[in-house]
C-alpha cells in the first residue's frame, strides 16, 4: 500500500491512477496532518508527498514520521534548489523528485527505492554491528540504529563488502537506480548523519573516508 499526499487534487489523482495502473494499492490525502496520522496508523510500503501542504507541511509531516519510524518516503516538490533538497536529506528523506516531474520517472525512483527496502537477504555483521536484513533493522551490539531506508542501503552494500572501497558514484548508483551528477552533495550528507548516529552508539569508528577515492568500512 503507498500513501500519496498532495493537496493538488489533479497531481494527486493522476499519481494515484498511475500507482494504481502500475498494480499498487493506493491511500490518498489532500493535508498535512491527515497524512501523518495515516502514516502513523498503517504501514505503508511507501509515502509520495508534497512539500507545500495545509494544515501540516511536509517538512513537519517528514520531521514527526521519523520520530517513530522508517517508512521510505519521496518528495515531491517545485523547491529544487540544493539546499532544499539536503535539509530534506538531513530529516530523513529518501529520494527528491522535482515538480513538474516525467511520471514514468516517479514509478522508476519509486521501484528502485522499494526494491532496496524489500531486499531480504541473510543478515550481515561486522565488529559489533549487525544487520538482521527479515526486519531491516541494525545493531550495534545491543542497541538499534535507527535510520532511513537510504541509510539502511548503504551500510548494507558496504557491509556486504567490508573490504571495497565505494566512490560516491558507485554508492548513489547502487543503492538509488539513478545516474549520479557530480555536484550532487546526496552522499555526503547521507554519510555525515550515518557517522553522527553511529557515534551516539559507540566510539568505534565503522566508516572510513578515503581521500580522492570514497568510502568503506573502518579496520
Amino acid at each position: 500500500m503507498i500513501l500519496v499526499i498532495e493537496d493538488d487534487q489533479t497531481i494527486n489523482s493522476l499519481l494515484c491512477g498511475i500507482l494504481k495502473k502500475s498494480g499498487y494499492e493506493v491511500d490518498s490525502c489532500t493535508d498535512g496532518l491527515t497524512g501523518l496520522n495515516m502514516a502513523l496508523e498503517k504501514d505503508y510500503k511507501m509515502i509520495l508527498m508534497d512539500l507545500m501542504l495545509p494544515v501540516k507541511s511536509g517538512e513537519e509531516v517528514l520531521r514527526s514520521l521519523r520520530e517513530v519510524k522508517k517508512t521510505p518516503v519521496i518528495v515531491l516538490s517545485a523547491k529544487s534548489d540544493v539546499h532544499n533538497r539536503i535539509e530534506l536529506l538531513r530529516l530523513g528523506a529518501d529520494d527528491f523528485i522535482c515538480k513538474p516531474f516525467d511520471i514514468d520517472e516517479v514509478i522508476l525512483r519509486l521501484e528502485a527505492v522499494l526494491r532496496r527496502v524489500e531486499d531480504k537477504n541473510e543478515n550481515l555483521s561486522y565488529k559489533q554491528m549487525r544487520i538482521e536484513k527479515d526486519s531491516r533493522r541494525i545493531y550495534i551490539g545491543d542497541q538499534e540504529l535507527v535510520c532511513t531506508a537510504m541509510e539502511y542501503s548503504i551500510l548494507e552494500l558496504m557491509l556486504g563488502n567490508p573490504g571495497k572501497i565505494f566512490s560516491k558514484r558507485n554508492l548513489f548508483e547502487s543503492v538509488t537506480g539513478s545516474s549520479y551528477i557530480s555536484e550532487d552533495n546526496t552522499m555526503n550528507v547521507h554519510m555525515s548523519n550515518l557517522r553522527k548516529k553511529i557515534a551516539k552508539l559507540t566510539d568505534e569508528p565503522y566508516i572510513d573516508t578515503v581521500y580522492g577515492m570514497g568510502y568503506r568500512m573502518a579496520d
